[in-house]
């Protein structure tokens, strides 16, 4: 039995994995730019540091604090810019509001561990 594929066949069966690669690249990038929530929140940064093996994020923990005296709530938080990492940084051990937007739906962790990635900080005194 002689089984032959046509150019078209051909073209076809080249085409799929490009097709699938940039369907899934059209995905991330509409799940990365796309914000399903943003907002502040405020408390103390209690926890800062850039983590991974090969896409190394800004990973934190704000502390939530509402009454004092009582248990603190955590805001686990992502930050991509390095330059809002610095300004993280120089805010350690103040209270802070971070500017966040919740991206919904990123395929990996190498964009950040988090859902909620911080755009701004302020110093709240």
């Amino acid at each position: 039995m002689n089984f032959t594929l046509s150019r078209t066949h051909k073209l076809i069966i080249a085409a799929v994995p490009i097709v699938l690669v940039l369907l899934l690249v059209l995905y991330t990038w509409t799940a990365l730019t796309w914000t399903y929530s943003s907002g502040e929140r405020a408390g103390y940064v209690q926890k800062f540091s850039k983590k991974g093996w090969i896409c190394k994020t800004w990973e934190g923990e704000l502390a939530l604090v509402s009454i004092p005296g009582t248990m603190s709530e955590k805001f686990y938080f992502t930050v991509r810019d390095d330059s809002v990492a610095a300004r993280i940084n120089q805010a350690m051990g103040k209270r802070v509001a971070l500017t966040y937007q919740q991206h919904m739906g990123i395929p990996t962790s190498c964009f950040g561990e988090t859902q909620y990635f911080v755009a701004g900080v302020k110093v709240v005194e």
